[in-house]
């Protein structure tokens, strides 16, 4: 009596590798990676033009309040929200190791935008260069000094920023490039069928001429 010894069949790739759980994870990371971006950078653009910080300075005798906004303060988190913003699209551009370059810009973009908006909530130079302006004393100063909520808000988009990048990092080599789609299908075009050649009757001049404009040659036979 033979033996029949079970002989282990090599699954595809995308099997082995849990490949619908894979596809699954890609698509949520991807568009949680589009959200938290999109949406870090829009409240670090909005934010950084709202009031970050509000004082008092002596001017001939009396007082004015003086304020800053977030521009006036530093202008880091804006720029680097920018530079996120196409990072961003950019991811979608590369592969391999110019994707995680990217990715990691991008993370870069949103943990040095938190940074700065983090230290201008403290910074009291631009109020001060203000009551400068304003009283046209170089030695002026402000009193009363106070900061707004916007510079946390701004560290806060620009967190998002960071988290973005961070799925980048984790997850972005299963996500789709830009114009994959058309590479998948860009393979060797099937031949398209040969026309055939209609039947030229010698006897009919039209026809002939027909087979002329067709660039046939109606002498030949099929």
């Amino acid at each position: 009596m033979g033996y029949v010894t079970a002989v282990p069949v090599s699954q595809p790739r995308a099997a082995r590798a849990g490949g619908p759980a894979v596809a699954s994870g890609g698509r949520r990371s991807l568009a949680a990676a589009l959200l938290l971006g999109a949406l870090g950078a829009t409240v670090v653009l909005l934010s950084s033009g709202q009031i970050w910080a509000e004082g008092v300075a002596s001017v001939g005798g009396g007082t004015v309040p003086v304020e800053a906004d977030g521009g006036a303060v530093t202008g880091v988190p804006t720029a680097l929200a920018v530079v996120g913003l196409a990072a961003l699209v950019a991811v979608f551009a590369v592969r391999r190791t110019g994707r995680r370059l990217v990715s990691g810009l991008l993370a870069l973009s949103g943990a040095g935008a938190a940074a700065a908006a983090f230290l201008g909530a403290s910074d009291s130079s631009a109020l001060n260069a203000e009551a400068a302006r304003i009283s046209g004393d170089t030695a002026a100063v402000v009193y009363s000094l106070s900061h707004t909520a916007w510079p946390y808000v701004t560290a806060g988009g620009a967190a998002l920023i960071l988290l973005a990048g961070l799925l980048a990092l984790r997850f972005g080599s299963v996500w789709p490039a830009m114009g994959g789609r058309y590479e998948r299908t860009a393979g060797p075009r099937s031949a398209a069928p040969r026309r055939t050649a209609a039947t030229v009757d010698p006897e009919r001049p039209e026809d002939l001429w027909k087979a002329l404009d067709r660039g046939e040659d109606p002498t030949r036979e099929a």
